[in-house]
């Protein structure tokens, strides 16, 4: 990534400033990923199409990755051997089976419904190790002993699943200004048929929604340091926000990076997340997690002495040429344009959005770095709605369990682009982590901590503002 020139960051700087004027749309407000932006389409496919400037050999390359990251692959030995591997354990046989049609995932309708687009992560409290010792505020954890990193609901033929996520929810009723009430679910978690023996007594564990998979590219394509100019961990500003940057050992180079991706963002890049995936929900090998086993500890023998599916020339079941193909397009799937942008509504709902104090964790516009070897991230003016950033969401949304630098308590701002197309896509509306808020106004209500200011903003404006600003989010 080439360093900014002094008259280029004095004019991003101006650029990026939020607006004052809610009167009309910002300049190039309607291509939210610059260049990048795709039409939005009135169908499920609005999250699938490839980045608008990636090009015609883009376009041959982002099609190969699709049509891996759409593959539903099987245990092995098979005569599919491209696509054998599957498991031992597994949440998923694809990974379009979480993020699904590119979207976000979803909790369980009913209680019978298997869960496949969430699941729960797992992990102990430990002792820093040394690479973990490297990173100040570093809260050590450790896979669950027998159980590893994540809960695995399915398994092959002759083993045992790990057990199943249970959820129960109790009604929380809110009342707002003008007398509306709306009743929130609390949801409680707990793990049924464990599967290989008790469950540790300090077991923690945090349920998980796959995330949209739009813009990725231009997120990662943000310079780090302008990420970590917005962070404000002691609140020097006396704002009430103090965003910290979470920072991660990197698996690929086993270096610490910021990190990006993830709820926590405890990813630092879209490859190292994919590999992280291809791993933990299939069971699949990577360069990057070369165990054909996948999840299964080394207390789990017979799920490690089960067949994989490793390629004789290179042990792996999901090759170099492979993950590169999946990254890319995970990295180049276009984000659709805005819509309605000049109603009045939205203009209002807009300014409400701005004043409420929203943008101080989900801030408008970043301008990407100039990438030699990725045109169709490079230099662009782009509107996600984050900071990338960790924030103390309150004990409401709190899962108590760490990752990385991130506490129980914290959680990475979601970026808002496509938000307003969720149930166009998936045909169901569930936001946050965990997939608890059926609306948008219920995933406000849930903000605590640092944004209860701007959640009790919203409780207490007149109907009409909370309407303008929920129509707002729908045309993002």
């Amino acid at each position: 990534m080439l360093p900014r020139t002094a008259d280029e960051a004095a004019r991003i700087s101006r650029i990026v400033t939020p607006t004052r004027d809610f009167s009309k749309p910002e300049r190039f407000e309607a291509k939210p990923a610059g260049a990048a932006t795709v039409r939005a389409k009135p169908t499920t496919d609005a999250f699938s199409d490839p980045s608008a400037n990636v090009g015609l050999e883009g376009r041959m390359t982002f099609n190969l990755g699709n049509g891996l990251f759409t593959r539903s692959w099987v245990s092995a030995p098979s005569s599919t051997t491209a696509a054998d591997g599957l498991g031992p354990l597994y949440n998923a046989r694809a990974c379009q089976s979480c993020h699904l049609k590119d979207g976000r995932g979803h909790p369980p309708a009913t209680a019978d419904e298997p869960a496949v687009s969430m699941f729960l992560r797992l992990s102990v409290p430990a002792k820093p190790d040394a690479a973990m010792a490297r990173i100040a505020g570093y809260l050590a954890t450790a896979p669950a002993p027998v159980y590893g990193g994540q809960l695995q609901n399915f398994a092959l033929p002759g083993l045992p699943a790990e057990g199943h996520m249970k959820i129960r929810y109790a009604e929380k009723p809110v009342k707002l200004a003008g007398g509306e009430v709306v009743r929130l679910r609390q949801p409680h978690y707990s793990i049924a048929d464990p599967g290989y023996g008790p469950l540790p007594k300090d077991l923690m564990i945090s349920p998980r929604v796959a995330p949209q998979m739009i813009g990725l590219g231009l997120l990662e394509a943000i310079p780090a340091a302008e990420i970590l100019a917005h962070a404000d961990p002691d609140d020097r500003d006396g704002d009430g926000i103090s965003g910290r940057a979470n920072v991660v050992i990197s698996d690929q180079f086993g270096v610490p990076m910021l990190g990006r991706f993830g709820h926590k963002a405890g990813q630092p890049s879209i490859r190292e997340q994919s590999a992280a995936a291809f791993s933990g929900d299939m069971g699949l090998s990577t360069p990057i997690h070369p165990s054909g086993a996948g999840e299964c500890t080394e207390d789990q023998t017979a799920c490690r002495a089960m067949p994989d599916g490793a390629d004789p020339e290179d042990g792996l079941e999901v090759s170099k040429a492979s993950l590169d193909l999946v990254t890319f397009y995970a990295r180049n799937l276009g984000v659709p344009a805005r819509r309605d942008m000049d109603d009045p509504q939205v203009l209002h709902g807009k300014k409400v959005f701005y004043d409420s104090g929203c943008i101080a964790c989900h801030r408008p516009k970043f301008v990407t770095g100039r990438l030699k070897d990725q045109p169709a991230q490079s230099f662009q003016l782009i509107w996600p709605y984050t900071d990338l950033l960790l924030h103390d969401m309150g004990e409401g949304l709190a899962d108590r369990r760490p990752e990385g630098r991130a506490t129980g308590r914290e959680w990475r701002t979601a970026p808002l682009w496509g938000i307003g197309l969720t149930e166009q896509v998936t045909g169901r509306t569930s936001y946050l982590h965990d997939g608890r808020a059926r609306t948008l106004l219920e995933a406000i209500l849930w903000h605590g901590g640092e944004a209860k200011a701007a959640r009790d903003r919203v409780v207490s404006m007149p109907p009409e503002d909370r309407a303008a600003l929920i129509r707002y989010l729908k045309s993002l």
